[in-house]
């Protein structure tokens, strides 16, 4: 039975914008499919912490029968957006509509600390939209992160004491160069040309995995594709939805649009799941607005062409590598590669393009607890879940962790770290990257 079998007759505690609808949420007919895959509910083991429970909370709260407060905030907020729910769900219930809809009645209807908020709106509204603004900040913790302030406040053990070492741990180093230095460049074909493709960069991708966008270029180039890197495109908005803040997403969304329009490409491409998930999902992010009914044709466009790289290269067959790896290796799969656009076997094919013998964990797609951001504001229950992938990674016995997402690595690298294994921790791309 679905959990209503009528819209909610009560007055909503949600507005009008940007809102659950009954629609969306009454596909789910309760039967718990998807409780032993939800990382949350695996942890906690509470019916709350999980997706059928938090899409309760939603019927309840759109029935004005549970306030948007800190009860219903503290659940939905717990939520990954992993969507290994959907995955499971025979259903097919839009999970990931309908958090990142709730998520959005939150922002414009609760109040957080004002600590929080002013965070939230200075790295949303400030950092991520703003390059300029990024890559002086970023600037600033490259300094920070090789100078001897750095190591001071390590050994002063004030990390420990205010409760941020589990944060060091996981922020990237900063680049020494800057990916948006490149925007507006185009990178040859090697060999015979097989097409054109246009790299979206990413915000974080541009100051901390500048090396990652680089060998993504090579592995391209090297397989007959010429790059560009189109001027004035920006964030994908991924994080911007996840967070609720769907309005900033959708200026972002609109500016990678006329950006990557202005260009003939055969295909969009990006090394971060994350990132790519957000970009095919712009049709649905821009529809329903009116400001957007003129650009409805460019969105579909630009969604049809998006790729992740690994999905793209596995379609279009790579060349082989010049230098085969003779290494063993694992891969995880990040949540929003495989459950989001349901790709799994594309990066396998290229590592074993690349020579890489794969002995596959247990649960490889189980959340690593990386989630965008949800590892710097969940830090002891993302810890958890980290564990719990670990366990997995330690019984394979192999000296390379391979994985497709920006994200997933730093939080895998962390997990590797605290395990003290011997275990490298790499992009699909950089290897291949070696191979060629």
């Amino acid at each position: 039975m679905p959990l209503s079998i009528e819209p909610a007759p009560h007055a909503s505690c949600f507005s009008a914008h940007d809102r659950p609808t009954w629609e969306l949420y009454s596909t789910c007919v309760h039967c718990g499919l998807c409780l032993q895959q939800c990382p949350t509910y695996r942890v906690l083991g509470t019916e709350m912490e999980s997706p059928r429970g938090r899409i309760y909370q939603v019927m309840l709260a759109d029935e004005g029968r549970l306030p948007i407060g800190d009860a219903f905030v503290t659940h939905i907020d717990r939520c990954l957006g992993c969507l290994a729910c959907q995955t499971a769900c025979p259903s097919g219930v839009p999970y990931g509509h309908i958090v990142e809809r709730a998520r959005a009645q939150i922002e414009q209807r609760y109040h957080r600390p004002w600590l929080a908020s002013w965070v939230r709106h200075f790295v949303y509204a400030g950092l991520l939209g703003d390059y300029k603004k990024l890559a002086r900040w970023a600037r600033r913790l490259r300094w920070y992160q090789h100078s001897w302030l750095a190591r001071a406040v390590r050994a002063s053990g004030l990390l420990k004491l205010f409760g941020l070492a589990p944060m060091e741990a996981l922020a990237p180093q900063v680049s020494q160069a800057f990916s948006f230095e490149d925007f507006g460049a185009m990178f040859p074909a090697r060999g015979e040309r097989r097409g054109r493709v246009a790299l979206l960069a990413g915000c974080v991708g541009s100051v901390a995995f500048d090396p990652l966008n680089r060998a993504t270029i090579r592995v391209l180039q090297a397989n007959g594709l010429e790059v560009i890197m189109p001027e004035g495109q920006g964030c994908c908005g991924a994080l911007h939805a996840h967070a609720g803040r769907r309005e900033e997403a959708r200026t972002l969304a609109r500016n990678n649009i006329r950006a990557f329009e202005q260009w003939s490409c055969d295909a969009i491409v990006t090394n971060a799941a994350g990132c790519g998930s957000a970009m095919k999902d712009y049709v649905d992010l821009l529809a329903g607005s009116s400001e957007d009914s003129e650009t409805a044709a460019s969105a579909q466009e630009f969604v049809k062409k998006v790729r992740d790289v690994t999905e793209y290269l596995a379609e279009l067959g790579v060349r082989p590598p010049a230098h085969p790896l003779a290494l063993r290796a694992t891969y995880q799969d990040p949540c929003h590669l495989a459950h989001a656009q349901r790709i799994r076997s594309a990066p396998r094919e290229l590592l074993r393009a690349a020579g890489v013998e794969l002995v596959e964990m247990q649960h490889p797609d189980y959340c690593c607890g990386s989630a965008g951001v949800y590892n710097v504001v969940e830090v002891e229950l993302a810890g958890q879940i980290l564990e719990e992938k670990m366990d997995d990674v330690a019984a394979t016995s192999v000296n390379l962790l391979v994985t497709a997402n920006t994200g997933c690595m730093l939080q895998l690298r962390s997990g590797v770290a605290r395990r003290g294994l011997p275990m490298q921790v790499k992009h699909v791309i950089e290897v291949l990257d070696e191979a060629y």
